[in-house]
């Protein structure tokens, strides 16, 4: 069977809404893959779908979504959210967040509806203090708390959701990371300017999405703006008793180089998501050209799970050129082509 007729195959299983309507089968962390309950390894491979943590209303989100998975073939997205938003604590905001908590809903269930899944990631928090600073920071502060209780309730055990508990933590130890305490923001690297603020954690936060009964595969970013998974190995894996376990982050770029040292350490075992990866083109660190194919070789032969960024025009890397979905040539086209590649592989396994 070609493998043009197995992506054909592969968007009309995609686009079939389940038989019992309730999305793709649920995930639980199996050693180092994730499977579904009746033992299937599922691979989760798709992209990012940016704008809601910039802007209260989204920028053709939706639209985004079912090229993704029409067109791309992805299984996942991953939609990056900010904390305030869902809260209405921006200032464009009037509603108190009920539009955006709206439109995040009407993802997740489209995404159920073509049998995709959806990692709702807080991507942007304010530092402790709401409606200022909204943006990334080195950690989850004491306002992600009520966020995930927020999020945990109301996407409890939804087949198709994970929780991706901080985008990308940075500039702090392995034990804050993991058990939670003072951060101190420089105004060298701070949107806010010198900050001080107290995070719960990491495992904190897994315990607050597990209070709300919601047992969702949890997804955790290392240190290094989520690209170091060594204290992993370490020792500081999280606890998940009561939940269907951990995946842990990495975001790789051109200029994180030491993949074997600070990714291939724990993939034998844990499940690792390359939540981001992307690059441009004219980068002072490599060329796209070979770069690309390099770290997608690379996550083919360990079949780690990925998304990249980003399904979106403007914000670099950019795996579009327009709205037309016109794919950059230097980091969409060889995405589109490994995407459709491996949903054409999982219609293939679906009809033997």
């Amino acid at each position: 069977m070609s493998t043009a007729l197995l992506f054909s195959i592969a968007l009309a299983l995609a686009a079939a809404p389940a038989a019992d309507g309730a999305g793709p089968p649920p995930l639980a962390v199996a050693g180092n893959r994730l499977k579904t309950p009746a033992g299937g390894v599922v691979r989760l491979q798709g992209v990012n779908i940016a704008s809601l943590e910039w802007t209260s209303k989204g920028e053709n989100v939706l639209r985004s979504l079912a090229v993704a998975v029409d067109d791309w073939g992805a299984n996942v997205i991953r939609l990056p959210l900010a904390q305030d938003r869902w809260f209405g604590r921006a200032k464009e905001q009037n509603d108190g967040g009920a539009a955006y908590r709206k439109l995040v809903e009407q993802v997740v269930e489209a995404a159920a509806w073509k049998r995709c899944y959806v990692l709702l990631d807080l991507h942007w928090s304010d530092a402790g203090a709401w409606g200022q600073n909204i943006a990334q920071h080195h950690m989850p502060d004491q306002n992600s708390i009520p966020f995930w209780q927020a999020v945990a309730a109301r996407f409890a055990n939804h087949p198709a959701v994970l929780f991706d508990l901080y985008n990308e933590p940075h500039d702090v130890s392995w034990e804050v990371w993991r058990n939670g305490g003072m951060v101190h923001e420089g105004s060298g690297n701070s949107p806010g300017g010198k900050l001080e603020y107290r995070t719960p954690g990491m495992q904190r936060l897994l315990e607050v999405c597990r209070e709300q009964g919601a047992r969702n595969v949890i997804v955790a970013g290392g240190l290094d703006w989520a690209y170091d998974l060594t204290g992993l190995v370490k020792g500081y894996a999280l606890a998940d008793p009561q939940g269907n376990g951990v995946v842990y982050a990495t975001h790789i770029y051109p200029w994180k180089r030491d993949w074997d040292r600070n990714v291939t350490v724990a993939v034998d075992r844990y499940p690792v998501l390359v939540g981001e990866v992307g690059c441009e083109p004219g980068g002072k660190e490599e060329d796209p050209k070979t770069w690309a194919p390099k770290v997608l070789d690379y996550i083919e032969r360990h079949r780690l799970n990925w998304t990249a960024w980003d399904l979106h025009p403007a914000a670099s890397p950019c795996l579009i050129r327009d709205w037309k979905y016109t794919p950059t040539p230097h980091w969409g086209t060889p995405v589109k082509r490994a995407l459709r590649e491996a949903a054409a592989k999982r219609a293939g396994s679906q009809l033997r």
